[in-house]
């Protein structure tokens, strides 16, 4: 299962950030935190919030004092790439069904990286200023009309995405692939950095006791393990294959072994990552492929399996299969005729569906332990610390596998 993701800076006309007029959209846009997307008001029109209709402009934290500070909500707002500010917003009022959640952590993700870097993630762009951040939790401050499993107090973890629920594939169960999801930080929908942010309540899973707040924020990519572990097929005795020792790769390392595979083995071409992979998930063996050509690489990968082939990676017996996770390269060069003579399977994966119950419940019981991902920890709601984040994240500097945001009472 390849971690690896790729973003191409876009350039021109098509359909990627457009510079000369974001300072008027920024000026006039009123960017909710929301599960909402943001609908155009007019032909060359921002695109505003459906829920937060409170405020119709927004303020640089830095120009109001701390008694004003204290009644609004900070946001963190990519206003275009490589441009992160503070921002302060009216606090939101939950609608019926949804809860006010007092966000206390959210992790940085890759994606969130590609956006802040190049304003764009694979077939997503910037165009208007957005609330960052999708990997989240919280504490219940409020309840909208009608919500009945929540209480004030109540400690949740944030899936990011609703889906519309009345889709062919949304009543199949496969809601990710929903055309109409709407999923934080996606453009053009707000992220969850933020103070305060209203989520429908079926979206918000509380969390066991045992389970804190940084771990419920990091459900969100061990969820993409999940159901990318699932897509493999991955179950007792499966020999397993992890190509890129990321956050992502690492965690469907330690979803495999939960998952029952006997032996999993890790690639990548930097020792520091490899070393956190035997150590902390799971790894039986590692292979660095810095300086292999394809050949050399598949003949080390067998002898650390024994001289057995894996039934789940890039390169393995006939019935295998090919799981791909996260964004790779637009295209690829696949021998397609090879795999089908020898019944190879090759399956995606795009988010995610039906996993917080089980991340829970993994994180719960102890079979996978996401705490020693979190190697850095920044306060979120401060521009200077923001900055520094997401360029620990960016850069790996000093071994930094997960970055995890902090938003103090």
């Amino acid at each position: 299962m390849s971690s690896a993701a790729t973003a191409r800076v876009p350039e021109g006309d098509d359909g990627s950030w457009s510079p000369p007029q974001h300072r008027e959209r920024f000026r006039d846009a009123q960017v909710g935190v929301s599960t909402e997307s943001r609908l155009p008001l007019a032909s060359g029109a921002c695109h505003r919030s459906l829920l937060m209709n409170e405020m119709d402009t927004e303020t640089d934290s830095s120009d109001l004092n701390s008694a004003t500070i204290e009644k609004s909500n900070l946001c963190g707002v990519l206003v275009q790439p490589r441009e992160l500010r503070v921002l302060l917003r009216s606090v939101p009022a939950p609608a019926p069904g949804q809860v006010r959640v007092h966000v206390r952590n959210v992790g940085i993700c890759g994606s969130d990286v590609h956006y802040w870097w190049h304003g764009s993630c694979g077939p997503f762009h910037l165009h208007d200023p957005m609330v960052i951040g999708h990997e989240s939790a919280g504490v219940v401050e409020a309840l909208g009309a009608g919500v009945t499993t929540l209480q004030v107090g109540d400690r949740v973890a944030l899936e990011p995405g609703i889906p519309c629920l009345h889709c062919d594939r949304c009543r199949q169960g496969r809601y990710n692939l929903c055309q109409q999801i709407r999923f934080f930080a996606t453009p053009p929908v707000d992220g969850a950095l933020a103070r305060y942010v209203c989520h429908p309540a079926t979206w918000c899973y509380r969390l066991p006791e045992s389970v804190s707040l940084e771990e419920g924020a990091l459900c969100e990519p061990l969820s993409v393990a999940v159901h990318a572990n699932r897509r493999a097929g991955t179950a007792i005795g499966s020999l397993v294959l992890v190509l890129g020792a990321g956050p992502i790769g690492l965690l469907s390392c330690m979803v495999a072994k939960a998952f029952g595979a006997s032996y999993v083995v890790v690639t990548d071409i930097d020792d520091t990552r490899l070393a956190f992979a035997r150590a902390h998930a799971s790894a039986d063996a590692v292979v660095n492929t810095r300086d292999l050509d394809e050949g050399d690489a598949a003949l080390v990968v067998r002898q650390a399996f024994g001289r057995e082939e894996p039934d789940i990676a890039l390169d393995f017996r006939s019935g295998g299969r090919i799981c791909l996770v996260g964004m790779g390269a637009a295209e690829m060069r696949v021998p397609l005729v090879e795999a089908s003579s020898r019944e190879v399977d090759i399956v995606g994966v795009f988010r995610y569906c039906n996993t917080y119950p089980t991340c829970l419940a993994l994180l719960a019981s102890g079979r996978v332990n996401v705490k020693p991902l979190i190697t850095h920890r920044f306060l979120g709601l401060e521009e200077s610390s923001l900055q520094a984040a997401f360029e620990t994240a960016r850069t790996a500097a000093n071994g930094a596998v997960k970055v995890m945001l902090t938003i103090p009472d």
